[in-house]
């Protein structure tokens, strides 16, 4: 009974995954068989190229490697996938590093001659900031009684 079980068992897993590396079958050969020229493609060993002739006699592909540059012939079931050329950014994008902030907000700690105190590690931050907190607030007290 678990012998039989188990057969069953690999029996399912092994319908699956065929139907699976047939569905993917499938997709590249739709994607081949729609190749055109003018797109740009990628093939099994990574040459990257332009699509110039395709002929469906002798199912191959001639790609053109660069502009008016050598041009090579592979089989069509070589290409790998179509590649999309990038977009180019607006010219009128404003760039990141053009936004500035006004730094000398809270959050950072100078002392009285604006020279901006960083401590070398993390742990001792909280404690910086607290002890700077104290400093303004006796400083102020001290200004406060001598009115």
């Amino acid at each position: 009974m678990e012998l039989i079980i188990l057969f069953v068992v690999l029996a399912g897993l092994m319908f699956f995954m065929s139907q699976r590396t047939r569905k993917q079958q499938k997709q590249q050969a739709e994607f081949r068989s729609q190749l055109e020229p003018g797109q740009e493609v990628m093939t099994g060993s990574g040459l990257f190229g332009t699509v110039v002739e395709i002929d469906e006699a002798t199912d191959t592909v001639t790609i053109e490697t660069a502009p008016g540059g050598a041009q090579t012939r592979w089989l069509r079931a070589a290409i790998a996938k179509r590649v999309d050329t990038p977009v180019e950014e607006p010219v009128d994008a404003v760039d990141e590093t053009d936004v500035t902030t006004d730094s000398s907000e809270t959050g950072t700690i100078t002392s009285g001659d604006g020279h901006i105190d960083v401590p070398d590690d993390l742990s001792s931050l909280d404690t910086a900031q607290r002890e700077y907190r104290e400093q303004q607030r006796r400083d102020e007290g001290e200004a406060g009684t001598t009115k």
